[in-house]
C-alpha cells in the first residue's frame, strides 16, 4: 500500500520543498533504524534500493570520514572474512578504491570472525607500514546466518582507530527480539551499518537502509545539489517540525537525486517482532539419519526438480554445500521439515 501511494502521488523526494511528506517519512524511518541500532542523535542515513547500494554509501562515508585520498589507497588495508557479502568489495571498486589491500580475517568453527586474528592482521600491516582503516563485520551472513562477535571486534577497531562497518542486512532487525539483542550486542558501537527491510522486516523488494553514526560523514561523501535545486539561503522549509534533520534534503546524504525517499512510505509498516521470534528457531535445522554424504552440485538440481522446495547453494570450507534460507514471511516449521524430508528422500534414491 505504501508503494502504491508513493507511485500514484509521484512526489520528488530528493529535497524537502518539493516533497515534504516523503522527506519527513524517510527521516523518521532512518531515525527509527538509528535508534534501534543504538546510534546517537547526530546519526543520519537514507533509504537506498537495497543493501548493495547502501553499502556503497557507507564505504564512501568511511573513505572520506578517515580522510583517504587516491594516493593513499595502495597502502590502506581493509579487513573482512570470507563470509562477507560480495557487495563490500564491489563497493570498494566502484568508489575508486580497487587498489586497497583486502585482508581475509580467519573465522572460527562457526564461521564467525576471530577478533584475535583481526588484531594480529592489523598489527602485521602496521609493521609493514600500511594504514589499516576499515573493518567490516557481518551480522547475519548469507551463507550460514553467522553473526560476528561485534563487541570484541569493536574493541579492536576502537583501539586501532579503524572505521567499523557492520553489514546487518540480514540480521539487523532481529534487534526487535530479545535473543537478537543479545546476539547483536555491540552493533551500536559501529560507525556505520546497513539493514535491509526487504529481508527481516518482510517488506517488498527494493529497500536498504544505511545509517551512519555521524551524519556529517555521510553528507561529506555526497555533495549537495547545485543551482536551482538548492534551498534558498535563509529559507525555513518547515514550520511544524522540530525533529533534528527532519527537513534536510535526502539528496545531500545519498548518491541519487531523483530516487531517494521514493520507498519511504513503503516502510511505514508495523513491527514484526512476533514473526521474527517465530523465525529464529527455523535456522536450527535438525539432523536427519542417513544424510551424511557431502553435497554435490547435482543434489541441488534433484531437489529443485522435485518441485516441493527450492534450495540454493554455496561453498563452505572448500566444499559445495546446500543452503536453505528460512527468512521469508511465509516460511514455517512445516516447510523446514518438508525440505529435510525431501533431502532424505533424495539421498535414499541415490542408494548410498
Amino acid at each position: 500500500m505504501g508503494d502504491f501511494l508513493a507511485a500514484v502521488t509521484n512526489k520528488y523526494s530528493g529535497i524537502f520543498l518539493s516533497g515534504p511528506g516523503a522527506v519527513r517519512m524517510e527521516h523518521m524511518v532512518v531515525r527509527w533504524v538509528a535508534d534501534l541500532v543504538g546510534y546517537p542523535a547526530g546519526a543520519g542515513g537514507h533509504v537506498a534500493s537495497g543493501g548493495s547500494i547502501a553499502t556503497l554509501a557507507a564505504v564512501a562515508a568511511a573513505r572520506d570520514g578517515v580522510g583517504l585520498g587516491g594516493a593513499d589507497y595502495a597502502g590502506a588495508a581493509v579487513y573482512l572474512t570470507d563470509q562477507a557479502h560480495l557487495c563490500v568489495e564491489k563497493a570498494l571498486r566502484i568508489a575508486g578504491m580497487k587498489e586497497v589491500p583486502v585482508r581475509r580475517v580467519p573465522v572460527n568453527g562457526r564461521h564467525r570472525m576471530r577478533p584475535d586474528a583481526l588484531a594480529e592482521a592489523i598489527g602485521a600491516d602496521r609493521a609493514r607500514g600500511l594504514r589499516p582503516w576499515l573493518v567490516v563485520a557481518t551480522a547475519g551472513t548469507t551463507d550460514t546466518g553467522a553473526v560476528d562477535p561485534l563487541d570484541a571486534i569493536a574493541d579492536v577497531a576502537d583501539r586501532e582507530r579503524c572505521w567499523l562497518h557492520v553489514d546487518a542486512a540480514y540480521g539487523g532487525f532481529f534487534l526487535l527480539t530479545g535473543h537478537g539483542r543479545a546476539l547483536l550486542r555491540g552493533l551500536g558501537r559501529s560507525d556505520s551499518a546497513v539493514l535491509d527491510p526487504h529481508k527481516s522486516l518482510f517488506l517488498p523488494w527494493g529497500a536498504g537502509v544505511v545509517a551512519v553514526r555521524d551524519a556529517a560523514r555521510l553528507a561529506g561523501a555526497h555533495p549537495t545539489l547545485p543551482g536551482a535545486a538548492r534551498a534558498r539561503p535563509g529559507a525555513i522549509p518547515c514550520c511544524c517540525s522540530t525533529a533534528r534533520g527532519a527537513t534536510s534534503r535526502i539528496s545531500s546524504r545519498s548518491a541519487g537525486c531523483s530516487c531517494p525517499g521514493r520507498r519511504g512510505p513503503g516502510l511505514r509498516g508495523g513491527s514484526p517482532a512476533r514473526s521474527l521470534d517465530r523465525h529464529l528457531p527455523l535456522g536450527a535445522a535438525r539432523r536427519r539419519p542417513g544424510v551424511r554424504r557431502p553435497a554435490q552440485p547435482g543434489d541441488r538440481g534433484r531437489g529443485r526438480r522435485d518441485g516441493r522446495v527450492f534450495l540454493s547453494s554455496t561453498t563452505l570450507g572448500g566444499r559445495f554445500t546446500l543452503r536453505l534460507a528460512a527468512l521469508t514471511a511465509g516460511t514455517h516449521r512445516r516447510h523446514v521439515d518438508l525440505a529435510l524430508r525431501v533431502l532424505a528422500e533424495q539421498v535414499a534414491a541415490l542408494g548410498h
